[in-house]
């Protein structure tokens, strides 16, 4: 969706209607600061607004979305197509946080015997080493614990942050 191109179709319609942003923005309960922003392409109309706004500047939700008049059927239904994936590959339906739990979880379940086998080698290691690992590791079975965490852990947020951030 072309920001641009749907800002100035908005600003020309505005004055073919005879409207100031001002006007146009107390029709629809925004400042015309708010206006204005829209016309420039900084920002979209908020989707609640977009039904009104429509209709004060007498054209269809999909010709302001798309930014121009849409005069036959068949290229307004094209352009509904467009519009919709557009929508919906821009959105972000999930934020941030809900991103990284689906991907920590999804990491976790993908990696069970790999946590399980970390297991393993520290029980192993605890056991056997037993007494000898207090020289090596200051603290014992708890550093090696921490230590095993950290590197699962690790590995872990590098597979998040490579799926999560990604657009």
């Amino acid at each position: 969706m072309d920001q641009e191109k749907v800002g100035n179709f908005i600003g020309s319609l505005r004055r073919e209607r005879g409207m100031t942003q001002e006007e146009l923005g107390e029709r629809l309960g925004v400042t015309n600061k708010t206006v204005s922003r829209w016309e420039t392409g900084k920002y979209m109309p908020d989707v609640d607004k977009l039904l009104e706004l429509a209709g004060l500047l007498g054209v269809s939700v999909n010709e302001l979305l798309s930014g121009e008049r849409l005069e036959t059927p068949e290229r307004a239904a094209e352009k509904a197509d467009e519009n919709l994936i557009s929508a919906l590959s821009e959105s972000d339906a999930f934020g941030l946080a809900d991103r990284e739990a689906y991907f920590r979880h999804k990491w976790l379940t993908e990696h069970r015997f790999d946590i399980g086998l970390t297991l393993l080698v520290y029980i192993a290691a605890v056991t056997a080493l037993g007494v000898w690992a207090r020289p090596l590791f200051p603290g014992g079975s708890v550093a090696l614990g921490v230590g095993l965490w950290c590197f699962m852990h690790n590995k872990m947020m590098a597979y998040v942050e490579a799926r999560a951030f990604k657009k």
